[in-house]
């Protein structure tokens, strides 16, 4: 996990530098991408529709973010406060880092004569790729600290995950509000968070005693 926060961190870094002094491969592959899917979202005015459905209510960050609220309730129902902590801080540095990135970058979003949606703030990079990253994977990890083996379902959750967290990106490039390397980058600082968030937390859940501060979430990472 340590490898992977470290390799997702560094390719982002990398990609904000080559937006941030316009590397031309890469601005004209973005370009090509979102003057391609543009031209099919005015061509397909329903399946539009329905991106805009998936992109402002089934992914929208605050859904997202709700689920975590969710999951940090029911943490703290059983006494795991730790988990629980440790999910509220990753879940709040990803959405300052987000903030930041935001407003360090400034990149316009793409602009059309005929735009099928709107978005606010900085482009790069893509609040909804970001948050949605880091809910599916904190929730994930969550619930691997208390799945038991062999139980059903762990597969089907696991494909929704990865289905939302590709299916969000998708629709943001579809609907014309961000540059494909805006998804891209949400994607890779999005898991950076999640992985650093569970690095630092097995760090400091192994210096603990297993207790009702940490719950069956530590307990279950000693075995690990």
């Amino acid at each position: 996990m340590r490898i992977s926060a470290v390799v997702t961190g560094a390719l982002g870094v990398l990609l904000l530098v080559l937006v941030a002094v316009g590397w031309s491969p890469l601005l004209s592959f973005d370009r090509d991408v979102a003057e391609a899917l543009h031209r099919s979202a005015l061509a397909h005015p329903g399946f539009t529709h329905l991106n805009r459905i998936l992109t402002d209510w089934v992914w929208d960050p605050w859904t997202m973010r709700a689920l975590t609220l969710l999951a940090v309730v029911w943490l703290l129902i059983r006494r795991e406060r730790l988990l629980a902590l440790w999910i509220t801080g990753g879940t709040l540095v990803a959405w300052l880092l987000q903030a930041g990135l935001k407003a360090a970058v400034g990149r316009e979003r793409p602009q059309w004569p005929d735009p099928v949606d709107s978005a606010p703030y900085g482009a790069f990079p893509s609040g909804h790729a970001m948050a949605a990253t880091v809910a599916c994977g904190l929730l994930l990890w969550a619930l691997a600290l208390h799945w038991r083996e062999g139980r059903r379902g762990w597969g089907t959750l696991a494909g929704a995950a990865l289905v939302s967290v590709a299916g969000v990106g998708w629709t943001r490039v579809y609907l014309g509000v961000h540059w494909p390397s805006d998804v891209l980058a949400g994607w890779l600082f999005g898991w950076c968070c999640v992985a650093v968030t569970i690095v630092t937390y097995r760090l400091v859940a192994a210096r603990r005693t297993p207790s009702a501060d940490t719950g069956a979430g530590s307990r279950m990472e000693d075995t690990r």
